[in-house]
């Protein structure tokens, strides 16, 4: 099957928009009979060949499509690559018995991926996350540009035409009216104050946990330490025992101990025991 990402349908970076335009617009268009043995050949033999006449037979329709996103100020060839994504996934799922023209069935899968598009593109900040949030911003686009800035009786009017409250119209309105802030500063001589503007100055990184570090790597020091001083009081045989048991980072096993100092390995374990003891008095005394 096709991958998503096919070089038929990738605009040639090398190449004009306008060229790209014209190549498309040279495909010739399917009849319903043409259509449907391309995509019976494709649904039922997984006709590679089939598949490439569908998608560059409509690519037109993915132009078209995508110059109805111009508003939004993103590049066109971009717009019209992220619908040609959804045409190959709209013609990977036709099923030919439905009984419907693929381009009424790839309009939905087009827009889906432009509009991902623009969600991800459109500002550095999501303007929009959950379902709901995309249909009101979509929405919202189209509205302003015949009403301009809402005033609250048309707030009201367009709350009640989409379905959704005041506060969600008003909060979308003002998502999509802020402008991106760069996070580092911006030499600008004309406006010096702007330098002080940049989040980077001011805003609290939350997932911070520098100061939870650096106190424990100082209970780390400290206890470190107060445990080299319970070391020190113990005879060298029960120090070593312990640093060949615990602290090496090739651990002894008892008998390996046991075989060393030529004692019994329950001897060792009773020696670990006792100087364990003493480790544990000491800390707590200091």
């Amino acid at each position: 099957m096709i991958k998503d990402r096919s070089v038929l349908v990738i605009i040639d970076k090398k190449g004009s928009l306008e060229d790209y335009v014209k190549a498309a617009n040279a495909y010739p268009m399917l009849t319903a009979e043409e259509e449907l043995k391309l995509a019976e050949k494709l649904h039922y033999q997984g006709d590679i060949e089939a598949a490439k006449l569908l998608i560059l037979s409509h690519l037109r329709f993915v132009i078209n499509i995508a110059r109805t996103y111009s508003g939004y100020n993103l590049p066109q060839a971009d717009l019209i690559q992220e619908g040609n994504i959804g045409l190959m996934k709209a013609v990977r799922k036709f099923n030919p018995e439905v009984g419907v023209r693929l381009v009424s069935f790839a309009v939905h899968w087009i827009k889906a991926e432009i509009h991902e598009y623009v969600l991800r593109n459109w500002r550095i900040v999501k303007v929009a996350t959950t379902k709901a949030q995309r249909r009101l911003f979509f929405n919202l686009r189209k509205i302003k540009q015949r009403l301009g800035w809402f005033n609250q009786e048309e707030v009201e009017m367009v709350a009640k035409e989409l379905g959704v409250t005041s506060k969600d119209v008003r909060e979308m309105e003002s998502r999509m009216a802020a402008q991106d802030i760069a996070f580092d500063p911006i030499p600008n001589d004309e406006v010096p104050d702007k330098l002080l503007m940049a989040p980077i100055l001011y805003l609290q990184d939350k997932g911070s946990d520098f100061a939870d570090r650096i106190e424990e790597q100082n209970w780390e020091y400290h206890a470190a330490d107060k445990l080299n001083i319970a070391l020190d009081k113990l005879d060298e045989r029960s120090k070593n025992i312990i640093a060949a048991r615990w602290l090496d980072n090739k651990k002894s096993t008892l008998q390996d101990l046991a075989n060393k100092y030529g004692v019994s390995a329950e001897r060792i374990r009773q020696l670990e025991k006792n100087a364990m003891k003493k480790i544990r008095m000491a800390i707590e005394a200091q």
